[in-house]
């Protein structure tokens, strides 16, 4: 059972986790589709104290930077959405339920009508789950180039349908999403600045938690946008 069922309420803590940040001050990632956070930590809930807990700075320049590969780069390379569990609801489903503020009524075939979301990268409240995609923290493009490319079609599998961690995968407008693209820090960032922390731990704690790499303007641009977030931590879980 993914620990999305385990009682992990991802609403609740981002919703703590941007109130700290705020105090201080079409899964588009394919490219071809288009102040301080002292808050719980998001990313990989649940890890060991030895698999990773880190201030974000220190988790940041743990990820190691390499030149990045789109050679080979197809979106099928990574099957997504699929029914782990075989309870009718595949990946994308199983997000909506769990990031749900108000619970919508599931019918036949995991089929979602009514509840509501709160779309973290802007702030907005949904009340239609059509109008929300769920994004990959890091887009299935950006961990091509960052290792992907070297890994297994099951171990790719298992990246994109990520339930392992609170926040691999998260449900955000369509907009936003496609705004994002395939793009990384250095390229993109969330609208809403009360985003910024989160957003930032989100991404690390993903690239450590898959043993992803980055490039250099990516490293220069985490560390840079990460100054006011002195107090936020990094947790995170490594995939098997």
């Amino acid at each position: 059972m993914s620990p999305r069922r385990l009682g992990i309420l991802p609403i609740a803590l981002l919703t703590a986790t941007l109130a700290a940040c705020s105090a201080e001050t079409v899964d588009a990632d394919d490219p071809k589709a288009s102040a301080s956070g002292s808050a719980a930590p998001s990313g990989a809930p649940g890890g060991a104290a030895d698999e990773g807990k880190l201030p974000l700075a220190d988790a940041i320049k743990k990820i190691p930077v390499a030149e990045e590969k789109r050679t080979g780069y197809e979106r099928d390379s990574f099957k997504h959405w699929v029914d782990e569990d075989d309870d009718g609801c595949p990946t994308r489903q199983e997000v909506l339920i769990d990031e749900a503020v108000t619970a919508p009524e599931q019918g036949d075939r995991c089929v979602l009508t009514g509840g509501s979301w709160l779309s973290y990268y802007d702030e907005a409240e949904v009340t239609d789950a059509k109008k929300l995609d769920i994004d990959h923290m890091v887009p299935l493009a950006e961990a091509w180039d960052s290792g992907a490319h070297d890994w297994t079609p099951e171990r790719r599998e298992a990246y994109a349908n990520d339930l392992g961690a609170g926040r691999s995968l998260v449900a955000v407008t369509a907009k936003t999403n496609r705004s994002k693209a395939d793009r990384d820090p250095a390229q993109w960032m969330p609208p809403s600045e009360s985003a910024t922390c989160t957003y930032l731990v989100d991404w690390t704690a993903t690239k450590l938690r898959w043993d992803l790499t980055m490039d250099g303007a990516e490293k220069t641009a985490l560390l840079e946008l990460a100054e006011p977030c002195a107090d936020s931590v990094v947790e995170y879980e490594t995939a098997s």
